[in-house]
């Protein structure tokens, strides 16, 4: 009778992995045990190594646990932005789709098992506190994160509006252990702002990708273009812009673009292999345009300045991007459970690849001008960075848009801006980059005259 009961138990765990794995896509049960007698060995082997805990570990442990924390590494092995995700995980998920929760502002990944920040999300708690790209959270509300899920160290991060959370962080360039109380926020959702910079030039500043960001993007365009004095000129701001929905990514570029490739997508799958075209707008907008980039700058934000790049539609400034040229999707699992996994990368135009490269600047400008004596002192947490990244296709040295002033890369400054309220012209003209955009996009206009 007892082996009997093992051999149920065999059976049954079996049973339960293949289930997980059926969920994911039609056919794949099939391949699994019809065509793939390994994939089915090690099946096996697991439910044997998972039998044996059960009977013979010195405590008493959770089957239903143990399957998810071996499915959570399986998954978690493949590359830094797939996940297996819980029925809470996959709620939260879902309420970031929304757009809105109570929280301290930050994007994060994992690093060396431990949550690192991408970028604080400009006008955010974290932002204001001065938490960086690059550091390490090691601890909320004093304990450590160590051993933590990335899901369940965003879940003790956030919380209701007006409720206090410690950030413990370890900041590697100046060997520094930082705590940082934080009042938790409703992280907002306006990412459109603009404000005229001088007469004839705007500046927009898009902070990430929201499903009305297309919508607000040409209403401030209207808005600009209404003036007295005609457009000369347009700054469109992506630094620290997270990213957000793959489709404003492709209207954004298409607001500047009448024609040809916005960006493609190649997965191993057909259906996972798609290419997005640029479409003839009802306004013409001929206006020259500098796009603002840093290493903050991520996933969507990359796509519209790789666009807008490879089309010679606008000069990108600042310092390279982060390098998320990955797409993911989620499929929705039994129980409430959720499957986040790569599926495709991302490819500009010229069929450069974004991922582990990012976008480089045709000019490289710093946020000011402080020499830097050690080139990797300092730099700005990257995609390639990541344990597990994937890699991108070589570039062809051809096809890499010429770069003027290249130095080291220090860390990324605060932006003097805070989305929570309309942008300030006074504060922009302190920021160097914005600075040198206007003398690029007004110098380029006197020499038009002259040459007219």
């Amino acid at each position: 009778m007892a082996g009997t009961g093992r051999q149920n138990i065999r059976i049954m765990l079996v049973a339960v992995i293949a289930v997980a794995f059926m969920t994911v896509g039609a056919g794949f049960y099939r391949d699994l045990f019809a065509d793939s007698e390994e994939t089915y060995e090690g099946l096996k082997l697991f439910s044997d190594v998972i039998e044996i805990v059960e009977k013979n570990y010195v405590e008493e442990v959770d089957s239903k646990e143990l399957i998810e924390k071996a499915i959570q590494g399986m998954v978690g092995s493949l590359d830094p932005h797939s996940q297996f995700l819980p029925p809470e995980a996959f709620e939260d998920l879902q309420v970031d789709t929304k757009g809105e929760f109570g929280g301290i502002g930050i994007v994060i990944t994992m690093r060396d098992g431990v949550p690192t920040v991408i970028s604080p999300i400009v006008g955010t708690p974290a932002y204001e506190a001065g938490i960086q790209a690059g550091d390490m959270i090691i601890k909320v509300d004093g304990e450590s994160t160590k051993d933590l899920m990335l899901w369940e160290s965003v879940r003790k991060m956030r919380g209701p509006k007006g409720t206090d959370v410690v950030i413990t962080i370890f900041r590697k360039e100046s060997r520094e252990t930082l705590d940082f109380t934080l009042v938790r926020d409703i992280i907002p959702i306006e990412s459109v702002k603009w404000v005229v910079v001088k007469p004839g030039y705007g500046c927009v500043w898009i902070t990430n990708f929201q499903d009305n960001t297309t919508d607000k993007l040409e209403a401030a365009l209207r808005e600009l273009e209404s003036l007295e004095t005609p457009m000369k000129g347009l700054i469109l701001d992506l630094r620290n812009n997270p990213g957000g929905l793959l489709n404003q990514a492709v209207s954004v570029s298409d607001v500047f673009l009448e024609q040809g490739t916005i960006v493609s997508i190649k997965g191993r799958q057909k259906k996972n292999t798609k290419v997005f075209e640029a479409s003839p707008n009802a306004t013409a907008r001929d206006y020259p345009i500098v796009v603002l980039i840093n290493g903050g700058s991520a996933s969507a934000s990359e796509i519209v300045a790789g666009a807008l790049q490879d089309h010679k539609r606008a000069l990108i400034l600042g310092t390279t991007s982060f390098g998320k040229g990955s797409v993911q999707t989620v499929e929705s699992l039994r129980e409430g459970y959720g499957l986040k996994f790569t599926i495709a990368l991302y490819y500009t135009p010229n069929d450069r690849s974004i991922q582990a490269q990012g976008i480089e600047p045709d000019i490289e400008v710093l946020p000011a001008q402080v020499p830097i004596a050690d080139e990797t002192a300092g730099r700005t947490l990257k995609e390639k960075d990541l344990k597990n990244h994937l890699e991108g296709e070589p570039e062809d040295p051809g096809g890499t848009p010429g770069k003027q002033g290249k130095t080291p890369t220090p860390p990324e400054d605060s932006l003097p801006q805070n989305p929570h309220g309309p942008l300030s012209k006074e504060k922009l003209m302190t920021d160097y980059q914005v600075q040198r955009a206007l003398e690029l996009l007004t110098g380029y206009d006197i020499f038009k005259n002259l040459m007219g």
